[in-house]
């Protein structure tokens, strides 16, 4: 009897342990306190992992940068893996879980959401597309609060696993990677999705107005969706000895302000772009000059204390991209971790007794609750995409920076909104 009633009580601790678990980690948290627009839409949700190929692309990790630069750099079918979340059929059901790897590259964590593994899609009209780009290193649920908020909304979200720079495949000369391919990868998936929406094997068959599609990138994924929206880059940057932004053989250069091949990158479907703390200003990869190439609106958002991508030269971007309608929310006291990473898993936050590091430095900040700096990206996600996507004109009120429409009184305080036209 003594051994049954143990055998009982461990299995019960076991069980509300992994509950405990499984509830640190939901992406799906709205608080009390959250402005308006980041609660869930009426949209059922699904979520399916997708494969890709890019073909023949400059494989960065395997450039001799000892080599004759006359030398034909090597060259692969480059492989991409897309987390995509998209309005549902009412009443699917199935699992709930995302299994994704954390900072380690090891761990894997469950995220707990709303939407459905292949749940059937919703029918009827098409919708709009919104690609998310991860920071470095990454993976395509570290923004995935975000991705399920919007799908929910009705639109159609693929995430990507940068190849090169994700948590788990983070190579000798990544960074050069992420450099020469953010863009590029943005540009490809677009045109991917675009092609997966015309195939009649498809779940995304019809389901797909590429037509109307954003850009959503943190950090270096941001540096990419300011280069999709129309920033070449500089020429000290393609010409640059100093890391981090060294590209062998003056690969960068693909992205070089003026450069044919840069002005062919832009795709007209890209109605606009959300950037949140972008880097490259910082290290001299845009000036004036190169910002003012930018074609869409654009939405940013950046804490004030940034270290990484540096505030002011966050700031600098905004207010380079002179050709177009452009918003900055600012996170005042808030670091590089401001808006974009979802709440750190609980198996993220232990100590490494041989180094005293935490994983949870990745994702949280030392001001700010990641919770409620994902609310208030959301609310402002939704009324931008809304009124660039959806043509929405109710959606310009939230943009008012003395209003604060949508914050319940007195909880838009540490936030500062400021907006410049076109032509400023």
């Amino acid at each position: 009897m003594q051994q049954l009633f143990l055998k009982v009580m461990i299995l019960t601790i076991t069980t509300l342990s992994t509950t405990h678990l499984l509830a640190q980690n939901r992406i799906n948290t709205i608080r009390a306190d959250a402005p308006a627009l980041a609660a869930y839409g009426t949209q059922t949700i699904g979520v399916r992992t997708v494969q890709v190929v890019n073909p023949n692309q400059i494989d960065m990790l395997q450039v001799d940068p000892k080599a004759p630069k006359s030398e034909a750099m090597p060259r692969y079918n480059r492989p991409i893996t897309l987390e995509v979340w998209y309005p549902a059929a009412q009443g699917a059901a199935g699992s709930t879980t995302l299994r994704a790897l954390v900072r380690d590259g090891k761990t894997e964590v469950g995220l707990q959401g709303l939407a459905v593994r292949d749940a059937a899609p919703a029918a009827g009209a098409a919708f709009p597309l919104v690609i998310i780009s991860h920071g470095f290193p990454g993976n395509r649920f570290l923004l995935s609060p975000i991705a399920e908020n919007i799908a929910s909304k009705g639109y159609v979200v693929a995430s990507i696993d940068h190849t090169d720079s994700t948590y788990d495949a983070l190579g000798p000369r990544g960074f050069a990677s992420t450099l020469v391919n953010r863009p590029l990868d943005q540009v490809f998936v677009l045109n991917a999705m675009a092609r997966l929406a015309k195939e009649s094997t498809s779940f995304l068959y019809g389901q797909v107005d590429t037509d109307r599609t954003a850009v959503i990138g943190y950090s270096m994924g941001g540096y990419g969706a300011v280069i999709t929206a129309g920033a070449g880059v500089t020429q000290k940057a393609v010409d640059s000895t100093e890391a981090p932004v060294i590209v062998p053989h003056g690969a960068l250069g693909v992205h070089l302000a003026g450069s044919a091949s840069h002005l062919a990158l832009f795709d007209k479907r890209i109605k606009t772009v959300v950037a949140i703390a972008p880097w490259g200003h910082n290290r001299g990869v845009f000036d004036a000059k190169s910002l003012a190439g930018i074609k869409v609106p654009m939405l940013m958002m950046a804490g004030s204390v940034d270290d990484v991508s540096v505030y002011d030269n966050i700031r600098a971007i905004w207010q380079g991209a002179s050709s177009v309608d452009r918003t900055l929310l600012t996170f005042e006291n808030a670091n590089h971790n401001a808006a974009a990473p979802m709440p750190v898993p609980l198996e993220a936050q232990s100590v490494d007794p041989k180094t005293g590091a935490t994983m949870a430095n990745h994702y949280i900040d030392a001001v700010w609750d990641t919770v409620r700096m994902n609310n208030i990206a959301e609310h402002y996600i939704t009324a931008w995409l809304g009124k660039y996507l959806k043509t929405d004109a109710a959606m310009d009120a939230y943009f008012d920076p003395a209003a604060w429409k949508g914050f319940p009184p007195r909880t838009a305080k540490g936030l500062k909104l400021e907006k410049l036209a076109a032509g400023r």
